[in-house]
């Protein structure tokens, strides 16, 4: 709907970047989730997850939205952590493991050991800013002015960052022509949305090798050996696993399915929530401690 609404409808995100934007419209699409998904008068627990880099401050929006809109418990979970138990990896094991989940807000990757996130790294880049990236490439170098959706097809349908990828073909991309204001079409080949994306992919590998440079030796030596796993609808990419072994020297798999790992991931915690809230899986905040750690109430609707 972005970009395609009358004026009497606006299409807002509520959510940029992994944490609230708009606090009233997120508790109302809370609200409306938690109606749909509820059976009976018992009030819902509500798993949530966070980029892992999120201040307290934004920790805290999340849950008072989450308790505003109805849940009797509001738990959080870090998006590597669910992208890991969503990818069946064992989390639990005293050994190195490294997920790295390429969202739609953010990118994050993290070592994880013993059941908690040893160290980690968390960017506001995702696949907005990939679109956003060739959105600005096409009106640079083509002085055409087209849509995040028509970026995002264009991606999807060619997208690579490998040079020597066996991807190659051309896609249509349509918008206003910037020097003479009418409509234009024009054929973007692999080659140009690949060159679009270079600088934001390049920032996730800087950023995956400052992670492997500061993880402890045991760990890095375990990740050597078992590698890293992607998760996120970025991992889909082209090319993006040979790319990023390349660069690392790591071994690269791409989890089974990539866009619902983080969500299997927070069900499952879900499931076994007591163990998960004894190994600090998930911080917890109950309806009771409510007033103790908000001063903000909203009134229910």
């Amino acid at each position: 709907m972005i970009g395609r609404t009358p004026a009497a409808i606006s299409a807002i995100r509520p959510l940029r970047h992994g944490v609230i934007a708009d606090f009233d419209i997120t508790e109302q699409m809370l609200r409306y989730f938690l109606r749909q998904g509820r059976t009976g008068r018992v009030s819902p627990r509500v798993v949530i997850c966070v980029p892992s880099g999120v201040t307290q401050v934004e920790r805290r929006a999340v849950i008072e939205a989450a308790l505003s809109a109805g849940a009797a418990n509001a738990y959080l979970i870090e998006e590597p952590m669910a992208g890991a138990i969503g990818a069946d990896l064992p989390v639990a094991e005293p050994a190195g493991t490294m997920v790295v989940d390429i969202g739609g807000g953010t990118s994050e990757m993290a070592v994880i050991s013993l059941g908690g996130i040893v160290v980690g790294r968390s960017l506001r880049l995702g696949g907005y800013e990939l679109d956003e990236a060739i959105v600005h490439y096409v009106r640079n170098r083509h002085r055409l002015l087209i849509g995040q959706e028509g970026a995002e097809d264009v991606k999807i349908a060619i997208g690579s960052v490998r040079p020597d990828s066996r991807q190659h073909g051309e896609g249509a991309v349509a918008g206003r022509d910037l020097t003479s204001g009418l409509l234009k079409r024009i054929m973007l080949g692999t080659e140009e949305v690949r060159e679009a994306l270079e600088q934001p992919v390049t920032q996730i590998v800087e950023a995956i090798k400052g992670t492997l440079e500061i993880t402890p030796p045991e760990l890095a030596a375990d990740i050597g050996d078992r590698g890293f796993v992607l998760v996120g609808g970025g991992a889909l990419l082209r090319g993006i696993d040979a790319r990023l072994s390349a660069e690392t020297g790591v071994a690269v798999e791409v989890a089974d399915s990539p866009l619902t790992s983080v969500a299997i991931g927070a069900g499952r915690s879900l499931e076994e929530l007591d163990s998960y809230r004894r190994s600090s899986l998930a911080a917890t905040v109950r309806v009771d401690e409510r007033q103790r750690l908000f001063t903000r109430r909203t009134p229910r609707r």
